[in-house]
């Protein structure tokens, strides 16, 4: 059997693995230990997954992971979340569809210091649901604008999407979190307008909350300070330059656990379910980031990323040709898998190719992020879905997948505004590191 042969048999095993439900770390490790074993014998596969596994987990960028999270858990088990949402209800509330556009705000918020999809839609979705629900709003539309915001959380720094990618690629985790910033506004944007178009057209599906008065809409602004201050300085200081991501995510986290314990907001049960929570989700993300290094020298052996790259080529489609390609590639493969499972799997494999046609391997990072993101909300699987559907009780999937379907349009368009406008993503990187 030859390399190439080989490489598409490991993929085949590697798809029928995750059908039948093993977790896609073990799906990873198991091919490409056996099938670097088939290709290079039983000494190189062990010596592979060894000096990959502890290559892994040696890391020191991937600190920013546990880290990033227990800031996120804090913040959460602390009901930081809830002083975002109503610090942003009480700006934007009393406009059309003004609980959703606060919901897509919180989300906002607080990607910025949870980092994950999920971790955001569960979190904003028990806060803002039951107001929704409370004000008449048509589930459709309060189910979707959280499913949509949640999504934010895999692209506004700090992501982990980002720190996979930029550890598979050896790219810099800081300017990845730099360009997340301005697409993250973007989308933000783009939520809120949706969600303005939809409350338009039916005012009965985003009615208008309560008008807050001014003076208190600055109490509440006051109530979420501390927590966007942390925010600020977190990400603020990479931009300045003053800390690493690393440093920034030690920093971060040591700041929400002050804040916390100073205003009396975390007991003891909820310190040690954040603590649970967050090793939990390093462990699967480890594990994950193991799996994908000894896949790696499997792939790497196959000749499967250049004979894909030939393989484009010959077809003549041109760079951005070669991209769509690409790009609807992830779209199918983001209806039947998770994101991370599909960045870690995919971009060994893909990373080559956009190198080879010039494009910007941080810019790149930002479109396949995005895209990711839609696969969260997009039949059959979209995670974010059954996360909200989950929050929401007696909503129905069918109810929720509708309620999506024009926030995932927004995403499209915003998609093609980077891709037609690189400086979106590159502006601040740039400027920062110089480009």
């Amino acid at each position: 059997m030859s390399p190439e042969l080989a490489g598409l048999v490991g993929i085949f095993c590697l798809f029928v693995l995750m059908i039948l439900r093993t977790p896609v770390a073990f799906a990873m490790m198991l091919v490409g230990f056996f099938g670097y074993w088939y290709l290079e014998g039983a000494r190189g596969a062990g010596a592979v997954i060894l000096t990959e596994s502890f290559s892994a987990i040696s890391n020191y960028s991937l600190i920013v992971v546990p880290m990033f999270i227990l800031l996120g858990n804090i913040s959460s088990a602390a009901g930081f979340s809830r002083g975002l949402y109503d610090a942003a209800f009480a700006w934007v509330g009393q406009a059309r569809g003004g609980l959703a556009s606060a919901s897509v705000l919180g989300c906002a918020a607080f990607a910025a210091v949870s980092g994950s999809s999920v971790a955001t839609a569960v979190t904003l979705g028990k806060v803002a649901l039951p107001e929704m629900r409370r004000l008449g709003y048509a589930p459709s539309l309060a189910t979707g604008s959280i499913a949509a915001g949640g999504t934010l959380g895999f692209l506004i720094p700090p992501s982990t999407g980002f720190v996979l990618y930029a550890i598979l690629t050896e790219e810099s985790i800081g300017r990845l979190f730099m360009a997340g910033i301005l697409p993250g506004l973007l989308l933000t944007i783009l939520f809120i307008v949706t969600i303005w178009l939809i409350a338009t057209r039916d005012p009965a599906a985003g009615p208008r909350g309560e008008a807050v008065p001014l003076a208190e809409r600055f109490v509440l602004l006051g109530r979420a300070m501390p927590l966007l201050a942390v925010i600020v300085v977190s990400i603020g200081g990479i931009y300045l330059g003053v800390f690493t991501p690393v440093e920034a995510s030690g920093i971060g986290s040591s700041l929400v656990l002050i804040l916390a314990l100073v205003q009396r907001k975390l007991s003891f049960e909820k310190f040690r379910g954040a603590i649970l929570d967050t090793l939990k989700t390093s462990a699967m993300l480890y594990t994950i980031v193991i799996g994908a290094n000894v896949l790696n020298p499997f792939f790497a052996v196959t000749h499967i990323p250049a004979t894909l790259g030939t393989g484009l080529e010959s077809l003549g489609l041109g760079a951005y040709g070669t991209l769509f390609v690409i790009l609807l590639a992830y779209i199918v493969l983001g209806m039947f898998m998770d994101g991370l499972s599909m960045l870690v799997i995919s971009i060994p494999i893909v990373f080559p190719v956009i190198l080879q046609h010039g494009f910007d391997p941080i810019w790149f990072g930002v479109v396949a992020v995005i895209v990711i993101e839609m696969g969260m909300i997009t039949p059959p699987v979209g995670l974010n879905v059954f996360v909200v559907r989950g929050v929401a009780g007696d909503v129905s999937l069918t109810t929720v997948f509708r309620g999506v379907t024009p926030f995932l349009i927004a995403m499209i368009i915003g998609l093609l505004l980077i891709i037609a406008f690189p400086g979106i993503a590159l502006l601040i990187p740039n400027s920062m590191f110089g480009g």
